[in-house]
């Protein structure tokens, strides 16, 4: 016996039946349990957002000395050399 059968074959199937068919299903809504899941996605984005931010900020970029980027700009402009 499936899990429907059992249920409409119980001595509560007449309220489910009558609940069933007083629903509009023009006004059906996510209720708590959506409301709840939704939070719980908010509330995660926002700890991975915290966390990445966290992480991003124990990075150290080492910036170039001016003298290494004076020789490395020299470098590249003779290596640039206009063909004859």
């Amino acid at each position: 016996m499936s899990a429907t059968q059992a249920l409409l074959t119980s001595p509560h199937s007449a309220e489910l039946i009558t609940l069933a068919q007083e629903l509009d299903e023009n006004k059906v809504t996510p209720g708590v349990l959506g409301f709840i899941v939704f939070a719980v996605m908010g509330l995660a984005v926002w700890m991975l957002m915290k966390s990445l931010n966290r992480h991003m900020n124990r990075v150290d970029f080492k910036e170039p000395e001016a003298a290494d980027t004076a020789k490395t700009a020299q470098t590249a402009q003779t290596t640039q050399r206009p063909e004859a």
